[in-house]
């Protein structure tokens, strides 16, 4: 709940802001046009349904893509975005009873094709599925006075690389200008079984970001 809070109120800030950057004449009204452009921000994940002896908390990670709003009408669109998204959690725990600290951050491409509604010129609201594939992890042990990164692309059998998630949030546009932000889910866990004796975990997100709308 705490995070819905936080995206309400994210919102309600960047309302505040599109109203006061609005010019007091009236601009062309764009929303039955096709609009092509890029975006660049930042995620707060963390992972929630988490299995194992860990306690996980929130970390940051870069978002970058380019999205494509479909007009169906006035009204109504297809918004698809693709984007490089980095996720994961800080967690500390106990493996084989040695307490351990880990970083973990894991690099997707995830593609969300969301419908649109656009109830004004100046703001959208988004909801859809979402797919990731998953292109690497990167994990920061820390075990006392030592330390150790380890990098894979994950070819393991047992490591899901596709995950089906879900994705809502909302854009206010200002110009070409347009300001995101999205809660995110997965509803698929990161291995495709329990065997596995390291952290099993499903993950989740909030993510902002600054777009440019090229055309």
């Amino acid at each position: 709940m705490k995070k819905i809070f936080l995206l309400i109120n994210l919102l309600a800030i960047l309302s505040i802001t599109a109203q006061e950057a609005e010019p007091r004449k009236e601009t062309k009204d764009s929303r039955n046009r096709l609009h092509l452009g890029i975006k660049m921000g930042s995620n707060l994940s963390n992972v929630y349904d988490e299995q194992g002896d860990f306690s996980p908390s929130s970390k940051y990670g870069l978002v970058a893509g380019g999205f494509l709003n479909i007009p169906v009408g006035k009204y109504v669109g297809i918004h698809p975005e693709v984007l490089y998204s980095q996720k994961g959690f800080k967690a500390s725990g106990k493996y084989l009873g040695t307490s351990y600290d880990l970083v973990r951050t894991t690099s997707y491409v995830d593609v969300p094709l969301m419908l649109a509604l656009k109830p004004l010129r100046q703001l959208t609201f988004v909801a859809g599925p979402n797919y990731s594939y998953l292109i690497r992890q990167k994990d920061v042990f820390l075990n006392g006075t030592d330390s150790s990164i380890k990098s894979e692309d994950f070819q393991h059998d047992d490591v899901r690389t596709n995950v089906l998630g879900a994705v809502i949030g909302a854009d206010i546009n200002i110009w070409n200008i347009v300001l995101s932000a999205r809660y995110g889910f997965d509803v698929l866990s990161n291995y495709k079984n329990g065997n596995s004796g390291t952290p099993r975990y499903k993950n989740v997100w909030l993510q902002g970001t600054i777009g440019f709308r090229i055309f």
